[in-house]
């Protein structure tokens, strides 16, 4: 999968945004690895993968996927802000359901990259989190067309959010 592509749509939607919301000059990096975190916690939310106690299923796969497209676009965001968006190069891989309990170790797994990449700040560190979150979406069963056409889609929703003040 090239993500090259998305990086460009990033970059543009983190700009507009930016310049819409007067935030040109802040640094984002914190909030965006926060925010990502909260994306990641959402999603498993959806998945109901670690959820023993309940008899209801996930939520249906189009909820599951914009979710986790609404995570690639922090991803994305934070490769951008480390500079990081040109030296990435990861392949997709098959798109295979895993069990819930793969699943509750992928959410572990991201979780603890976001906090290494925090500490780290390398190049390493966000390709193993970029790494982690892709596989993760590949154990959801996401193909990589999936995953690049839910991202067209709601970097265009995004947009709108923003031209009507969301």
């Amino acid at each position: 999968m090239n993500f090259s592509k998305l990086f460009r749509m990033q970059k543009d939607l983190d700009k507009y945004i930016e310049d819409k919301q007067g935030l040109v000059e802040e640094s984002l990096l914190e909030r965006k690895l926060m925010a990502f975190q909260v994306e990641l916690a959402e999603l498993a939310n959806e998945t109901r993968c670690f959820k023993f106690w309940s008899e209801k299923g996930p939520s249906e796969e189009t909820i599951i996927l914009e979710e986790y497209v609404d995570g690639i676009h922090f991803l994305l965001s934070i490769g951008i802000e480390y500079g990081f968006d040109e030296l990435i190069n990861i392949d997709y891989p098959e798109a295979i359901k895993v069990s819930k309990e793969d699943l509750v170790e992928g959410f572990f797994a991201t979780m603890k990259d976001i906090l290494y990449l925090r500490e780290e700040n390398t190049l390493a560190a966000y390709e193993q989190l970029f790494r982690g979150y892709i596989q993760l979406g590949a154990g959801l069963g996401f193909s990589a067309s999936d995953i690049n056409q839910a991202y067209v889609r709601k970097n265009e929703v995004n947009h709108e959010r923003q031209d009507q003040g969301y």
